[in-house]
């Protein structure tokens, strides 16, 4: 055992983070981008205008991708505590 199976799990504990977080993240951007282009084109400037249709859309794709959220986190989960006998000894 050595400090590689440690950096292991900090890898793939953040590439988790990074993708359970991006899920969530990347559709609000996309939003974010297209009322923001509408903005400038038409000079409203409304801030919740901006807010609104972000909020929607990160909570309709926590809502749909919820499902696939959990279970990468409850793979993760299992896989890690599944490695502890290996890392211990």
């Amino acid at each position: 055992m050595g400090p590689e199976v440690f950096v292991d799990i900090l890898r793939d504990a953040a590439f988790l983070v990074i993708l359970l977080v991006s899920a969530v993240i990347v559709p609000s951007l996309c939003v974010g981008l297209v009322v923001a282009v509408f903005q400038a084109a038409t000079s409203i400037n409304e801030q919740t205008l901006s807010f609104l249709p972000r909020l929607i859309v990160t909570l309709l794709s926590l809502t749909i991708g919820g499902h696939w959220l959990v279970q990468k986190l409850m793979d993760y989960t299992i896989r890690l505590i599944s490695s502890i006998p290996n890392v211990v000894s």
